[in-house]
């Protein structure tokens, strides 16, 4: 095994070599000391403590205070009533361990997160008070149970992406972002003079399109968080006409009748009669859609997918 890096020199190596076989990040000391970050961490703070101040519950630090579950299991209780058949307070390792799987298990589920691979966190990391997993919980919890809480945009760290394995330690750096970027660049758009500011956007180089497209997921994310529903793949998740139906819906402030569209398509002929629907609807409440074909949608377009959802974005944004 060859020498760790020197960012862990004083550390015990078997905290690391725990891990082996696996890849895991480690936020860099430098980026600990960004006053972003810190923000962050202060406002999360603030954030469980004034959810959980009926229950006397005061949080100080996010990696001494979630590790053992505790404050996950009342968060899920308060936020989401969700209530849930483990010990108060668990005391071992093993015993935290499995508190966090049982709670973790419910969380993801809230979150809308169907495969646990996908997440950011998991028990052995929350559990190892690693606070890069826990900021992604946390973070996601507030986009879910509270999207109003305005977190501080554009924080973002440097990580070291660390594989230990039986030949040695090999590690490379990268940049992980925590936070949404600031939508300078969709405010660009709203102000452009173009008649078609999508066209303009795609234009534009691959990380503006980026910025653009986190920008309106995390707006259509916020709005659809109520329905317990969230969008990761912009084009595939809108093809099928049902979340845009129900996007319209939550925005406009009106109820679909569900016999007015297939709530589980399984053709492309019932994903295109949803899909008509809701440019129809687009079009009855001001919001044309003469340049986009239905099957445009369907087909997981993303010039088309995108023109509908800046619509709905531009219209409803500071609403």
């Amino acid at each position: 095994m060859e020498d760790f890096p020197e960012m862990y020199q004083g550390k015990d190596p078997e905290d690391i070599e725990s891990f082996q076989g696996e890849r895991r990040k480690i936020i860099q000391p430098t980026s600990l000391k960004d006053p972003k970050l810190e923000k962050l961490k202060s406002v999360l703070v603030n954030w469980i403590n004034s959810t959980l101040k009926e229950e006397h519950i005061v949080v100080q630090s996010l990696e001494e205070d979630i590790f053992d579950g505790l404050i996950l299991h009342h968060l899920l209780g308060k936020l989401a009533g969700v209530l849930l058949s483990v010990d108060e307070i668990a005391v071992t390792s093993a015993a935290q361990t499995r508190k966090l799987e049982v709670i973790l298990e419910a969380l993801n589920e809230k979150l809308g997160l169907q495969d646990n691979s996908l997440s950011r966190w998991s028990v052995k990391l929350i559990h190892s008070k690693d606070l890069l997993a826990t900021l992604h919980l946390l973070v996601a919890m507030v986009r879910c149970f509270q999207p109003n809480l305005e977190l501080p945009l554009n924080v973002r760290v440097e990580v070291v992406l660390l594989e230990v394995n039986r030949s040695g330690i090999k590690s490379e750096k990268e940049i992980e972002i925590l936070t949404d970027e600031s939508d300078s660049a969709t405010d660009a758009l709203s102000s452009s003079d173009s008649e078609d500011p999508i066209e303009q956007l795609l234009k534009l180089e691959p990380h503006k399109i980026n910025t653009v497209k986190r920008a309106i997921m995390h707006f259509v994310n916020k709005k659809m968080s109520t329905l317990g529903l969230q969008v990761t793949d912009m084009e595939k998740q809108f093809s099928d006409g049902v979340i845009l139906l129900l996007l319209i819906g939550q925005l406009e402030g009106f109820f679909v009748p569900l016999y007015d569209f297939n709530i589980t398509p399984v053709n492309a002929t019932e994903m295109l009669q949803n899909v008509t629907v809701a440019l129809d609807l687009l079009n009855d409440i001001g919001l044309p859609t003469t340049n986009i074909e239905p099957q445009d949608i369907v087909s997981q377009d993303v010039t088309a997918t995108l023109k509908v959802l800046y619509a709905l974005f531009k219209k409803h944004k500071s609403r």
